[in-house]
């Protein structure tokens, strides 16, 4: 959160000093905000082209780990460990204090 805070805080720095020059900001905000966006996405053709090269295959899984968490700046959801006593194991049986 402190990061998204010394952003804007940034921003409205610039902000209060493109008045005090009386100069208009360089792109109207929703078109830098595309140009942002785009900036963010183009970063990630290099490891996807790279993993092309490479013969290896680019999974929606894979670029839902390396390339969306890297747009977006949210870490992928790690996989839930599996809880025991909530079902049963990976071979069908229940656990020991389950079972009777």
């Amino acid at each position: 959160m402190k990061i998204y805070i010394v952003s804007l805080a940034t921003g409205v720095l610039v902000g209060l000093i493109y008045a005090l020059l009386q100069v208009r900001s360089p792109a109207p905000p929703a078109i830098a905000l595309v140009g942002l966006l785009g900036m963010l996405i183009g970063e990630q053709a290099l490891p996807v082209a790279k993993k092309l090269l490479g013969r290896e295959p680019v999974t929606a899984a894979w670029l839902r780990s390396e390339c969306v968490a890297q747009i977006t700046g949210v870490p992928p959801k790690a996989a839930a460990p599996a809880d025991p006593a909530s079902g049963p194991t990976p071979s069908g049986q229940l656990p020991p204090d389950r079972g009777a």
